[in-house]
């Protein structure tokens, strides 16, 4: 089976029917809250908070999907791109509409994404 998943506007995303008001991680079909504080110290000069090794990465997969945000803007720091290069996992980073597409694609329990639903 699929999930459904649409970025709804700025600060909105619905996964299969329920909107979230925050960003969410999805981990083999099971979607939580994603805790970006955990990277807050990182923000420094980039303008955003970024995605960084201190949160809980959905690992699990060959792929794991970010959802960079609405205009793009969610910053992957490099820590992030070489682990999962080390993992072996394939990191697709693009603005969150698209990874909401992507993740349509895919059977649930492959799903592995963090889906950023600001800038």
């Amino acid at each position: 089976t699929t999930m459904r998943a649409r970025l709804l506007g700025f600060g909105s995303i619905e996964i299969d029917g329920t909107e979230y008001a925050h960003d969410v991680l999805i981990d083999g079909g099971k979607v939580r809250k994603r805790n970006k504080a955990l990277s807050k110290p990182f923000r420094g000069s980039l303008g955003h908070t970024p995605l960084s090794m201190a949160e809980d990465i959905p690992w699990g997969g060959h792929q794991l999907i970010v959802g960079t945000g609405v205009d793009g803007a969610l910053p992957v720091l490099p820590d992030v791109q070489q682990e999962a290069a080390r993992r072996g996992i394939t990191l697709v980073a693009l603005p969150t509409d698209e990874a909401c597409e992507l993740v349509e694609s895919l059977d649930q329990r492959d799903v592995r994404a963090i889906l950023h639903i600001t800038c």
